[in-house]
């Protein structure tokens, strides 16, 4: 089995809050990031497929076209955008980098072709701060 992974980038701003509580609560649960004015990350998305390697062209799976499917279906939807409120597949959803994570998948699993299997969506918010997310 072989793993390929592929980087792309995106900026994005967010506010951590849930609806269902109180303005306080949700200053004391997610602080600074609970502002209601917004705040962004310079996103870096790390996908990693596995799978058997093509005899034909000795890939796993072209890294261009899954640069391809991730530019199409994740960071033009994401880049330079608010994920509360400008993001379809966000809707309704507490966006935080571990949801933003799952969701992601989400959007890139059913693209693969068969023989390519989904292994983990690595994003990184900060240097410091990253979520790995491998599937159900």
């Amino acid at each position: 089995m072989v793993f390929l992974t592929r980087l792309e980038h995106f900026n994005a701003a967010h506010k951590l809050y849930n609806p269902a509580w109180t303005v306080e609560k949700n200053e004391d649960v997610f602080g600074p990031c609970a502002n209601e004015n917004w705040h962004g990350h310079n996103f870096d998305l790390y996908v990693t497929i596995k799978g058997e390697i093509d005899a034909g062209t000795g890939f796993l799976f072209d890294a261009k076209k899954l640069s391809i499917l991730m530019k199409e279906h994740v960071v033009k939807k994401l880049d330079h955008k608010n994920m509360n409120m400008d993001v379809d597949f966000l809707k309704g959803k507490i966006c935080s980098t571990e949801v933003l994570a799952i969701e992601i998948w989400k959007q890139l699993e059913p693209r693969l072709p068969q023989h390519v299997q989904l292994h983990c969506i690595k994003l990184f918010e900060t240097q410091r701060i990253y979520v790995e997310y491998f599937g159900n």
